[in-house]
């Protein structure tokens, strides 16, 4: 069965007029099973982990001023959103749903979280939306329980994942892949991996190349046993932070893609949603459904 963490505190209130569209949290789930791609079975609530499983990535000192909520006003506003008790408990939230979303892949092949894909979220700092790095958070989990010993991580927000490549840049269990816009946030990249910057305006068919010829080498040179996907929609043309050119079939067809090699390599795939910043929020939420529509129609 198609697993799929999720819980009402992911819809967190935000000031009005606040540019992240924190409503799909709560239309998403909705919408997979007004049409039947799903039903409740399919979704389980995370709680909040034990730290142990966040101070494993993250610096013991910024993850208890955070939990305190005693940053400096500076590093609060890298966030970008207003910071609370309620905010930092969701964060941890949904790093559960990733780390029990980690034991349902290995049992099932696949899972998603509606939220996670926090990849800006450095070891010692958050910026842009992310405080707790989620797929980091349960990447080190399988590593520190002996379930793996090579990750691979395939972010394919418009976004660089800054915060993973820095928490990992010394790991070599773990690879870091990026594939993202040149010109879009943030503007000093770190060093992934393998980092492929887009120009701007790629649009379907030379993004789907990319990605065709670069993942399956990957794979066949790593031979990772687990894979972190990070399936942002901000790659839409429609997107308002992003810089490349993806219809919404060209972002399926990514989509399907990537779920079919994992599964074709019998390699356990974690989906988290990632980033998506359309005007439209009906756009926004079909985007992201298809990855879920596409999970249970390959895997189950």
């Amino acid at each position: 069965m198609l697993k799929i963490a999720y819980h009402p505190i992911y819809k967190h209130p935000l000031p009005e007029g606040h540019r992240f569209p924190m409503m799909k949290y709560e239309l998403l789930p909705q919408q997979l099973i007004h049409e039947g791609t799903c039903t409740e079975e399919n979704f389980f609530e995370p709680e909040i982990p034990n730290d142990k499983h966040i101070v494993a990535v993250h610096d013991p000192e910024y993850f208890y001023d955070l939990l305190n909520i005693m940053i400096s006003p500076k590093m609060a506003r890298k966030i970008g959103f207003p910071l609370s008790e309620d905010l930092v408990e969701r964060e941890r939230i949904i790093a559960d749903g990733t780390i029990k979303g980690c034991e349902y892949a290995l049992e099932y092949g696949i899972s998603m979280n509606i939220a996670g894909g926090t990849h800006h979220a450095y070891s010692d700092h958050g910026e842009a939306f992310c405080m707790l790095n989620d797929q980091a958070i349960g990447a080190k989990y399988l590593i520190n329980k002996g379930i793996s010993k090579k990750v691979l991580i395939v972010d394919l927000d418009v976004h660089q994942g800054n915060g993973t490549a820095e928490i990992f840049k010394n790991d070599d269990s773990v690879f870091t892949f990026s594939m993202h816009g040149a010109g879009n946030y943030p503007f000093k990249k770190e060093q992934s991996d393998l980092d492929i910057p887009l120009p701007k305006g790629t649009d379907d068919a030379i993004y789907l190349s990319i990605l065709k010829d670069n993942l399956p080498k990957l794979i066949e040179n790593l031979q990772p046993d687990f894979i972190f996907y990070l399936c942002g929609v901000d790659v839409l043309e429609s997107d308002k932070l992003g810089t490349l050119s993806l219809t919404l079939n060209g972002c399926k067809k990514r989509d399907e893609f990537v779920l079919n090699t994992c599964k074709e390599h019998s390699i356990p795939v974690q989906c988290s949603m990632g980033g998506g910043y359309s005007a439209d929020i009906k756009v926004i939420v079909d985007a992201h459904a298809n990855t879920f529509r596409l999970a249970q129609t390959l895997y189950f």
